[in-house]
């Protein structure tokens, strides 16, 4: 996974120098999907409420990116996407060891889709595998035999391929996401119900942290066959990843409380007198879990950063 240099994106609802992605695209001369990827991947800076998705991109951000080297060429070429196929003729390989790369998770996919037989097509980063195939450091992972390491693991049938690509798309969440509910939500926008259910117990924590989460990705009709594997992709699956994403939901709770509580219903007024009812301190049961489950994870894996956890590769 490459490094890009983000600056984390203006909180602001519609500026008015700012315009659409759509008309931001058109004016960058980009395809709505290339714009999507360069936002994704930080090339190009969005600004406005990340939940919603209604963001928008500032005029002084496409002077910007209007005045880079090579504009519009380079811009192009830094979002190219090639299949498996296409990927493995640009680094010289055979597609049966680039996908066994894949799915070691040497190679991570950038975006994927469903073709018309339902099957996820993964598509990679042109620029990224480029980069890779000239590195020395890789040669021995392109020619001859694969580690025994690796060998095992993929002949038990490991398979990274969501896995990475859930760790780009978190990091993409949190850039975009402009306080703490916001990067609890991104966190658990990528657990199933039942998890979330387990870690956060109030329900209107619940339904906020469900409001702010991120417009969901959609490939046809609600519990549609396309939309349960898009579903299964975008949901952790994999043991180290949801302890991770848990403990990440667990102290993004504690910051966000901290913050500003989450909305409830206006108290009922009534006439006459009335008894006090005490009010819900939801944060009391989930502090104390988050205390529990810090002290069986060790407080070094709790000071280890989200971003560098996503790029931690399996040999």
């Amino acid at each position: 996974m490459t490094s890009d240099t983000v600056t984390q994106p203006t909180r602001a609802t519609n500026p008015p120098s700012a315009v659409t992605p759509t008309r931001a695209a058109k004016e960058l001369g980009l395809k709505r999907g290339e714009f999507d990827l360069a936002a994704m991947l930080g090339r190009i800076r969005t600004v406005g409420e990340a939940a919603s998705g209604q963001r928008r991109v500032t005029r002084e951000e496409i002077d910007r990116v209007r005045a880079g080297e090579g504009f519009p060429e380079a811009l192009r070429e830094s979002v190219r996407t090639v299949g498996t196929t296409e990927g493995a003729e640009l680094m010289h390989i055979t597609t049966a060891r680039f996908t066994r790369l894949a799915r070691a998770g040497v190679l991570t996919p950038v975006k994927f889709y469903l073709n018309r037989y339902r099957a996820v097509v993964w598509l990679y980063l042109a620029e990224e595998l480029r980069h890779f195939a000239e590195s020395e450091i890789n040669a021995r992972l392109l020619t001859g035999r694969m580690p025994e390491t690796m060998r095992g693991r993929l002949d038990e049938g490991q398979d990274l391929r969501a896995r990475n690509w859930r760790g780009r798309y978190a990091g993409f969440l949190l850039r975009q996401s402009g306080d703490a509910w916001e990067r609890a939500a991104a966190m658990a926008s990528l657990l199933d119900p039942v998890q979330i259910a387990e870690i956060v117990r109030d329900p209107y924590e619940r339904a906020y942290l469900h409001r702010l989460q991120p417009v969901p990705r959609t490939h046809g009709a609600p519990d549609s066959p396309g939309a349960r594997i898009v579903e299964r992709i975008t949901t952790a699956d994999d043991p180290d990843e949801i302890r991770w994403l848990r403990s990440s939901l667990l102290i993004g709770l504690v910051q966000a409380r901290a913050q500003r509580a989450a909305p409830r219903p206006a108290p009922r007024v009534t006439s006459g007198p009335t008894t006090p009812v005490a009010a819900t301190a939801p944060s009391n049961e989930a502090t104390a879990e988050f205390t529990a489950e810090a002290t069986v994870q060790g407080s070094a894996q709790e000071s280890r950063s989200l971003m560098k956890w996503l790029r931690r590769r399996r040999a």
